[in-house]
Order: C-alpha cells, then structure tokens, then sequence
C-alpha cells in the first residue's frame, strides 16, 4: 500500500506489422530474423503492467536522455513469436526509441540478472524500422518477432532513448531490478554500462503477446500493492498473481493456459487520484494511479484476449482516505457492472487485514469496521461472477484484524511469499472462466 522507501532514494537519485510475406530484419549478430507471420495462429497477452505519469521530482519527472534501459519481465505463457507494447500515455512529449532489443537473461550469471543470453539477442522494430517515434499519448506496438518464448520465463527488453524523453511513463514497483545506463546499450551482452540498478521500475514498457495456437484468452488482476508484490521477495516473481500463472500451468497440460495479466498499482485507490495525502502523512504520487474506475479503459479493456478481472481494491480508501463502507462499494459495483456488460467474467476479493500498519490513526478500530462492513456486503452479494476470500485466507483467527505472522511480509499489511502463495492455491480454477 505505502510506497516503499527505496523508492524515494531511487526518485532522487537519478499497429501489428500486417504484411502477406514477413518481414526481414538484421539481428544483432548479423544473421536474418523473420518477423512471425499474422496467420499462424492468435495472440495471447502473457505479460503486462500498469502505467502512470512520472512523479513530481527525481528520475521519473527529468526522464531519459542517451540512455539505455534494460527491464526483466516475467512472461505467464509461452509461444513461436512475441511482440511488445510500450506506452507513452502519460508524457508530455513525443519519445523517440532509438533502438530496441529482447533477449534471454543468461544463465549461466542468474547473480546478474542484466547480463542476457547473446545467442538469444533479437532487434525489435516498428513498421519495419528500427528506431520509431511514440506520439504524446499513444501506444507503439513492436512488430511481431519469432522468437521462442517459454512458459513461466523470464524475458529482458531493453531500450534506448537518444534524445531527452521528458516526463516518463512508468510502473513504479517492480520488485524486479532493472537496469539504467549511459549511451546505446541494447546489444550489451553483460550489465558493466548499466551503473543505474533500481528495483522499482519498468520504464515506457507496458505489455508482451505471445503468438500461440489457440488461447483461452487472459486473466487480468486489478489491484494495489497486494496484487503489485510488495512484501515479496524482489526478483522472485512471488506476487500472487505469478504463482497463480504456475497453478494454472500445472493444471492444463494441454497447453490451453491462460495468460495473467497483473494491472495493479501499489497504492492504488477505488476513489482517489494518486497524489492526494492520506492518513500518517502520506504525501501521495503519481505513481500510485487515477482512481480505479478511470482505469479501465486504460489498463484492462485494451489487454490482449482478457476474459476474466480479478478486482481486489478498496483496503487503501479506508487506511489512506477513510471512506466509508458505502463508497467503496458503490465503486466496486459500479466496476463489475462495467466488466459484466463487456461480457467478461467478474470476480472480487475480499479486503484483508492490516491492524499494526504504519503511524497512529493509519489502523483504528472504526476504519476496521469499515473492512468488515464492506466484506460482508462482499461475500452476501449475488452480483458478481464469484468472490475470492483472501480475507479469510490471510487473517489470524485469533485476532482477525491482523495477518496470521506466517504470512506477515514484516509491515502488517502486505503478505510474504508464503502469504502470496496461499492467496494463489486459494482461487477456485472453476471461477475463472477460462
């Protein structure tokens, strides 16, 4: 929920190419890669992350110039090709991306997760070209790669901005290192040039499709720092939203696996914008997001092949803002309506405990109320496509206002691998849709 504080260090601190023949490129090594062909099956979503505008200050304000990022994601099914999304929905400029590459991480140096796999090293181009401009405001869509990616792997992108990028667009917590350097570094083979390692942020890039042959389309997650993975162990991929992705694996061996798509937001409230204070002088960030309702024509509707939206929201209006029980759930209603009429499958979560987090005030006795008043609304409605009770999941019976310390992370609010993995063997596969 409260953005961690190595944030604040790092802020500090520092159109799918549709032809009847592919496409030929020249990969980094000088050999020739083809670009998939449209018709060889349908694409699947495998990775994508939310977006918001750069903070006020730091490196996310002053953005990007001659330099390279380098982002390690961690894909949820596999397939013969992949394309990438990248975002510039929040600058205040046209961006140029001078180059960009994907590739495997290397793993014989797993304690370097920059150094990637050189055999493994492939341009991304756009319409054909290696270097394209992303408007102020849109989206640019790579053009589709062959390029084998497993299920449950890890994929590094890595870009370069040769001219100043302004105010970025971002996903401001990770819990993956990614990497910042000085110059042209995407056909770097280790990590010496990136000397900028923050375990926060994924810069510009939004989304990866995987070409499969068939797909029973996607999960989405909308949530906040719960769904986010704060709590969990950085680089691990131990959000519960990844470990529902290796269930979901395990149980189709036919390979019909869905995507998950995790659109949460550290931070992120039903009813307020990212920047506004809360409770414990909480000075608010962009990074934290619109309200939810605002993002849906953003960060879910457009995803590739979304069937299914897990909504879990609402545990931050009552610690940051207060709100009572009624709006909560009014917006919550008002999202499934949403979801429903699109004819995707809606499912909410219940909002788990947190007493013993943050300053005095942060946790009162009427603000827990509250939880539970908005929980039993939850769990008695019939409104939506079925309920997921991470509630019952992650409290303690003996004190239900609290996490059981098995799957307290340390802060009293967010859970630890063990907690993220007992909110993922909690999901009913049945409800999902898929």
């Amino acid at each position: 929920m409260s953005t961690p504080k190595r944030w604040h260090v790092v802020a500090a601190a520092a159109a799918l190419l549709v032809t009847a023949t592919p496409a030929v490129v020249a990969s980094a090594g000088g050999s020739s890669t083809v670009a998939a062909r449209p018709d060889r099956g349908e694409w699947a979503g495998s990775w994508a992350a939310a977006v918001t505008r750069g903070n006020s200050v730091g490196l996310t304000n002053t953005g990007l110039n001659d330099q390279s990022v380098r982002m390690v994601v961690h894909v949820s099914v596999g397939g013969p090709a992949v394309r990438v999304r990248l975002s510039n929905l929040y600058g205040e400029q046209a961006v140029r991306v001078g180059r960009a590459t994907v590739a495997r991480p290397n793993a014989a140096t797993v304690d370097d997760v920059s150094d990637i796999d050189p055999a493994s090293l492939r341009p991304l181009t756009f319409t054909g070209a290696a270097s394209a401009i992303m408007n102020r405001g849109a989206e640019l869509l790579s053009d589709p790669l062959t390029f084998t990616v497993a299920d449950d792997s890890d994929l590094v992108v890595t870009l370069h901005f040769p001219t100043p990028t302004g105010p970025t667009t971002f996903h401001g917590q990770s819990q993956q290192t990614n990497f910042i350097g000085a110059g042209d570094l995407t056909g770097a083979a280790d990590g010496a040039g990136f000397t900028i390692r923050p375990a926060c942020c994924w810069f510009f890039l939004s989304g990866v499709d995987v070409q499969r042959k068939a797909s029973p389309g996607a999960l989405v997650v909308l949530s906040d720092s719960i769904g986010d993975g704060n709590g969990s162990t950085v680089n691990a991929n131990r959000r519960w939203p990844d470990l529902l992705s290796d269930r979901l694996l395990a149980d189709r061996p036919d390979k019909r696996t869905p995507g998950v798509l995790n659109l949460s937001l550290a931070g992120n409230r039903l009813n307020h914008e990212g920047t506004e204070p809360g409770a414990g002088d909480y000075p608010g960030y962009f990074q934290l997001g619109p309200n939810a309702a605002a993002r849906l024509n953003e960060d879910v509707f457009p995803q590739t092949g979304v069937r299914t939206v897990v909504t879990h929201l609402g545990i931050n209006d009552i610690w940051m803002s207060n709100d009572p029980p009624e709006a909560i759930i009014a917006t919550l209603r008002q999202i499934n309506q949403q979801l429903q009429q699109r004819g995707l499958t809606s499912l909410v979560a219940t909002l788990t405990p947190y007493e013993g987090h943050g300053a005095p005030g942060v946790w009162t006795p009427e603000k827990e109320a509250t939880r539970q008043a908005v929980n039993a609304y939850l769990r008695g409605s019939r409104e939506f496509d079925g309920l997921l009770d991470f509630d019952r999941v992650l409290r303690d019976p003996a004190r239900p206002s609290q996490l059981l310390p098995a799957y307290d992370s340390g802060d009293h609010i967010h859970p630890n691998d063990a907690g993220n993995q007992a909110l993922a063997d909690a999901v009913p596969l049945r409800l999902l849709g898929l």
